[in-house]
């Protein structure tokens, strides 16, 4: 009984230190505004990449083509998508210096809400019972795992080492991704792209997070460069295929994927490199393993069961925003 007590007041104390954590309170709405700005730059840049593949005649599922990406840079949506990206980037940076990774970067899972609302008023393709219930899956599995990261996360220094095995694992994602595309990207579909991207923005999330507290501790030396540079690299290869999962599916599809597989890839990180689930026990591991399956699996059925993609393949009748009522035949025409 006493050492359930002092369990019980132990968890207490670390729910205590994190609520009352004044940098944390500034962090949320930071990291809640970048998912805001990042989910109406999604949007936008979608259009804008409908607007040139319209212009062009030519799909880029299979990845834009340099005449597609030049064409980008004079679509006024796709300008406007890019600034507002740039003040998520800048909101989320600004939460990464004051807040723990652990609890800035899951937040983004507002944006996906936020896309997905706004695409259906778009575009008039209402949710369907799968595609909530999918949604569900993802921000519901995505806090239940920022909740146990947040009772049981440890935090020690990130030294030299720890930066080696970061960059020397980025570099072997980067090669496998990048062979991968080559060799089947005939082959691949938005899901891919939306899985790649996000497994590369969770490495940049964890890079930015030791940059920045390198240089608060005033570490900037070689390797914090390197870090700099790495973290560049993997934002540009993330924002490519981030442009072309918006020619390949929906928005919300694509936002879905960053806002459940970055949090996943970085929290992984911070567990079996920076050691910061050291102190969970066996079972919040297990939940851990859980959560994590239900973020993944909402994806995987999100990227099924989106009205859009049924719509488009004809699976399905949807009533339109333009269109009467459906028959719900799914006839082709």
């Amino acid at each position: 009984m006493i050492h359930a007590a002092g369990l019980v007041t132990d968890v207490n104390e670390q729910l205590v230190g994190v609520f009352q954590n004044p940098a944390l309170l500034l962090g949320i709405p930071l990291a809640l505004a970048g998912a805001v700005f990042m989910s109406l730059g999604a949007q936008y840049q979608h259009r804008g990449v409908e607007k040139v593949e319209q212009l062009t005649g030519v799909e880029g599922t299979t990845g834009l083509s340099g005449a597609q990406l030049k064409g980008l840079l004079r679509r006024p949506s796709w300008i406007v998508g890019t600034l507002m990206l740039a003040f998520a980037i800048i909101c989320q940076l600004s939460a990464l210096a004051i807040a723990p990774l652990i609890v800035v970067q899951p937040l983004g899972a507002v944006a996906l809400v936020v896309t997905t609302l706004l695409n259906a008023r778009i575009t008039g393709h209402a949710p369907t019972r799968q595609s909530l219930v999918a949604i569900g899956f993802c921000i519901g599995g995505i806090f239940l795992f920022v909740f146990l990261a947040a009772l049981h996360a440890t935090e020690r220094p990130i030294d030299d080492i720890d930066l080696f095995v970061i960059l020397t694992v980025l570099l072997v994602v980067i090669i496998a991704l990048g062979a991968s595309w080559l060799l089947l990207r005939r082959r691949m579909r938005a899901l891919f792209y939306v899985t790649a991207a996000g497994i590369l923005y969770g490495f940049v999330a964890t890079l930015a997070k030791a940059a920045i507290k390198r240089i608060q501790d005033g570490q900037f030396d070689w390797l914090t460069l390197v870090c700099v540079i790495a973290l560049l690299a993997a934002a540009a290869a993330g924002a490519y295929f981030v442009q072309t999962a918006y020619s390949s599916g929906p928005p919300d599809l694509a936002i879905a994927g960053l806002t459940v597989i970055d949090p996943i890839v970085a929290v992984l990180i911070g567990a079996l490199v920076l050691g910061e689930a050291s102190a969970a026990p066996l079972w919040v591991v297990v939940l851990f393993v859980v959560a994590g399956a239900m973020a993944v699996w909402g994806v995987i059925s999100l990227a099924k069961f989106h009205p859009q993609i049924l719509s488009e393949s004809q699976e399905l009748g949807l009533k339109r925003g333009s269109d009467g009522p459906s028959t719900g035949s799914g006839t082709q025409a």
